[in-house]
């Protein structure tokens, strides 16, 4: 995979920006809040169809654009993949609905051709590392759960159809037990929801399953190199349905890695159906569903120790590092290209050694882009073969 063309028009702090990109290794450069995490932000927006870093869509289109009655932001890429060349143009298009409110809306054009969300995802994949994600390692579940969407999405495009489904007849189940919940009926009528429920999260389940088994064993490895041989690391998934049953001998405090690849889709789906029979009259109660792939989490074990409630800032920082090239390999591993690495002020807190360390992996990774507000943290003979470039209010300089 290889970005050689990026434009931005009224995104986040840039008016417009036009640039041709190198094949390697990219550093931009400049003070905080000028703008260079914006275009990694961008780059990532072209893989994922959303941001980590904003709370919402509206807030990428630029602000003075914002204030019209209809603003637009433009993201434009020119990529290539091994096969052939693509261009994929994404519009961030805020308006008022009838009511006066504001919302943003998405339009996708590839190739020229009008997609969805769905069909759109997938074709440029990137991996991006911020200061910010280290909530993926100590923040809630649902950080977690949102990272694992977006990078299975990235590698099948199955999954983001499949996902956008679950989501849906949630909505319509937990609507349905709300309705039961205050004015009663029928219990039966969930007979429907439960069946569509336990397909489409079984799956979800079974591909999670899967991925993340993959990803455990390569950032179990690149892990140990991170820390010179001291600590592997665990990728522990917590379903709230889970298919296999818990041993009984096993102690409460113990973490055990346990390995449900190998469940076949029908299994999990029976049981996942099952399961929501027998917690229907709980859900009627509660008037919502609190069992399902919505609901799971996995966590990050290295020494036994559950490094987001217990791990320092380094080996949070070590842990997610380790996740993000261990995501590098598997979307290549998934998809046959190897996905754009995007990394915000990745030098910033490690020691002399172990920024060399990373910048020799860097050196051997491909196309990579790096922000920086000190050009200083980087060797000498990283910066004589990389491109630099300076960002100063929204403003790039080559």
């Amino acid at each position: 995979m290889q970005l050689q063309h990026l434009s931005l028009d009224q995104f986040r702090n840039f008016a417009r920006l036009d640039a041709d990109l190198p094949e390697t290794s990219l550093i931009i450069q400049g003070r905080n809040a000028q703008g260079k995490t914006s275009i990694l932000e961008a780059i990532y927006f072209l893989a994922t169809l959303s941001s980590f870093h904003a709370e919402n869509d509206r807030q990428l289109v630029n602000f003075i654009e914002a204030r019209k009655p209809l603003g637009v932001a433009r993201i434009k890429a020119d990529f290539t993949t091994s096969i052939q060349k693509h261009q994929l143009e994404i519009r961030i298009i805020k308006e008022k609905t009838k009511n006066g409110v504001d919302r943003a809306r998405k339009e996708i054009l590839l190739d020229g051709s009008r997609k969805k969300i769905s069909e759109a995802i997938g074709n440029f994949n990137a991996v991006l590392f911020l200061p910010q994600m280290l909530q993926i390692v100590e923040g809630s579940p649902g950080f977690r759960r949102r990272y694992l969407d977006q990078a299975l999405s990235q590698s099948d495009r199955k999954y983001a159809s499949t996902l956008s489904d679950y989501e849906q007849i949630l909505s319509q189940r937990n609507a349905l037990l709300k309705q039961l919940n205050e004015t009663g009926g029928n219990p039966a009528q969930l007979d429907f929801w439960d069946e569509r429920l336990s397909q489409r999260g079984a799956e979800i389940l079974h591909m999670r399953f899967q991925a993340l088994a993959e990803m455990d064993q390569i950032a179990s490895r690149l892990h140990l190199e991170l820390t010179e041989d001291r600590d592997s690391l665990l990728l522990n998934y917590q379903p709230s349905f889970d298919p296999l049953d818990k041993p009984t001998n096993q102690p409460e405090l113990v973490i055990a890695p346990t390995d449900r690849s190998s469940i076949n889709l029908e299994t999990i789906q029976s049981g996942f159906h099952k399961a929501l029979l027998r917690v229907r009259p709980e859900h009627i109660a509660r008037g919502i569903t609190s069992l399902g792939p919505h609901r799971d989490d996995f966590r990050f074990i290295a020494a036994g120790v559950d490094v987001g409630s217990f791990g320092s800032r380094g080996q949070m920082r070590t842990a997610l590092l380790a996740l993000k090239f261990a995501e590098m390999q598997w979307i290549k591993f998934r998809t046959g290209h190897q996905p754009v690495l995007l990394l915000d002020e990745v030098l910033a807190e490690l020691d002399q050694q172990r920024r060399q360390d990373l910048l020799t992996r860097l050196a051997q990774n491909g196309q990579v882009l790096l922000t920086t507000t000190d050009l200083n943290l980087f060797e000498a003979s990283f910066t004589q073969n990389a491109e630099i470039w300076h960002v100063d209010g929204g403003q790039l300089s080559q």
